[in-house]
């Protein structure tokens, strides 16, 4: 890995960010940013679809994102999507635009990924990291809750309320008064309820807030002296009075309000309050670490062989029971077709390699709920686990590839045009195929080509005269194909 500068962008609920960083001896030195305030969550519909508005603010964003990123590799930028485009129907047709605007691709994070990666960024900001951690970042959308120590997270959640969406639910045009108030705070206490138990079980020892919204109120609290460090439950009761009694967040009488926050202070200061009650904590301090940087230390992470999704599917494994041998006898057999067939596939890191090798380690794991139809089970386990690591678009593409590594092709139909799935598709079910007898026993020599509509093996000969249980298979393969409108041509050498 080359590459000095890196970065992060970060698609937020409330506001969408990009962080440069420079490494300099596997360290991370944080560079220029930018931040611009887009209010996605503002723009979900009751329907939980992306208003016009919303979305056109967003593509605007991200355009001039890209000028700040023209002259950077693809490889060296990560783009990031939370809750609201977790949330949203149509969050593919924005992306789409999104991706265009910025010029990278953009992955959607599950909640708890979302917790492994802010965590991540705060615990290479802690002054001490020996010490248990209680982090939570309080988003647009969402707010996540990590229970961590040194840079491992221990507990991490991911709760469905944000600074955003309960502004706009409790305290419309902005108005406050004493009872929205005590409904919105009521509302995330029983959020956090659910949670909140496990946690003080775990325990902790310091209290660290990250992002917009805790920074908004501990700059809050210390210009106007209702704390002298950081949140205290104290300083949070003085800053609902004011809030209350000013009626809206633009007539307080406070100094350092940002325009930007006004609108999300009610909702943000709300969620703030019932996680210091429910949690019974005093003071809480602020750390500049957040998802951002724990972005641009996972992509730092997999430049140097430390890539999470590796072990994640190895703890999978792990706790599926899956047959050891019988995946490395898959997966390498698989990776031999995909090197014949994309001869560039043999480089190191190469993505469609890497979804391969993880596809055929994990295809397997449903046998832990069934024998029968367990392509099914294995499939579903990998597209709805939590995969740290792993983006939901990660996680939905290689559920597709297990899916389709047996049985009728036109499961994969969904994949149709897409030329290097099809390739991955066909890798896997021939190395399946082939290891069916579930021992080391030589293959026959083949070899692996393209054809103009699909796919051609070739093999030695009298390579199949001892294995017609296989032979027989790779015949009906070449039905599966012809009937999916592919094509599998079985050549033997005379």
């Amino acid at each position: 890995m080359g590459y000095e500068l890196i970065a992060a962008v970060d698609l937020g609920s409330n506001s969408f960010r990009l962080q440069v960083g420079r490494i300099v001896a596997n360290q991370i030195y944080p560079l220029d940013g930018l931040k611009e305030s887009v209010r996605l969550a503002a723009g979900l519909t009751p329907d939980k679809r992306l208003d016009a508005a919303a979305q056109q603010r967003g593509v605007q964003a991200l355009s001039r994102f890209a000028e700040r990123l023209r002259d950077f590799d693809q490889g060296a930028v990560r783009a990031v999507a939370t809750n609201t485009l977790r949330v949203a129907k149509n969050a593919e047709q924005f992306l789409e635009k999104a991706e265009a605007a910025l010029g990278f691709p953009i992955e959607v994070i599950a909640g708890r990924e979302e917790a492994r990666l802010i965590y991540l960024g705060v615990a290479h900001t802690l002054p001490n990291p020996q010490n248990r951690q209680l982090v939570f970042d309080i988003g647009g959308g969402s707010t996540e809750f990590i229970i961590g120590q040194n840079i491992d997270p221990i507990q991490l959640e991911s709760l469905y309320m944000g600074c955003v969406s309960f502004s706009l639910r409790f305290f419309p045009e902005g108005r406050v008064d004493k009872r929205a108030f005590k409904e919105a705070e009521l509302a995330a206490r029983r959020e956090l309820q659910t949670i909140v138990h496990a946690y003080r079980q775990t325990g902790w020892d310091e209290a660290i807030g990250s992002s917009g919204t805790a920074k908004a109120i501990v700059d809050l609290l210390e210009v106007n002296g209702f704390s002298d460090h950081g949140i205290t439950r104290d300083g949070l009761e003085k800053l609902r009075n004011e809030l209350i009694h000013a009626g809206h967040a633009s007539r307080m009488r406070v100094q350092g309000l940002r325009a930007d926050r006004t609108p999300v202070l009610p909702g943000g200061l709300a969620i703030m309050s019932a996680i210091f009650k429910e949690f019974g904590l005093e003071r809480m301090v602020f750390s500049e670490g957040a998802l951002r940087l724990g972005v641009l230390y996972d992509q730092l992470g997999r430049y140097h062989h430390e890539d999470l999704r590796e072990a994640t599917v190895t703890r999978f494994m792990q706790r599926y029971e899956v047959d050891h041998p019988q995946a490395a006898r898959v997966a390498q057999t698989a990776l031999g077709l995909l090197n014949q067939l994309v001869p560039a596939s043999r480089e190191e890191d190469d993505p469609d390699a890497q979804f391969l090798f993880w596809a055929a380690r994990l295809h397997e794991i449903g046998i832990s709920v069934a024998h029968p139809s367990y392509h099914k089970h294995s499939s579903y386990i990998i597209a709805n686990a939590d995969m740290p690591g792993f983006s939901r678009r990660d996680q939905a593409r290689l559920a597709r590839l297990v899916l389709a590594h047996r049985g009728k092709l036109e499961r994969a139909q969904p994949l149709r045009g897409e030329a290097p799935e099809w390739t991955l598709i066909f890798c896997l079910r021939i190395a399946v195929l082939l290891h069916r007898s579930r021992d080391d026993q030589s293959l026959p020599a083949l070899s692996a080509a393209f054809t103009r509509n699909g796919f051609q093996i070739k093999l030695g000969n009298g390579g199949l005269d001892a294995l017609p249980l296989t032979a027989a298979a790779l015949e009906d393969e070449a039905q599966q194909w012809a009937g999916s409108g592919g094509e599998l041509r079985i050549v033997r050498d005379a």
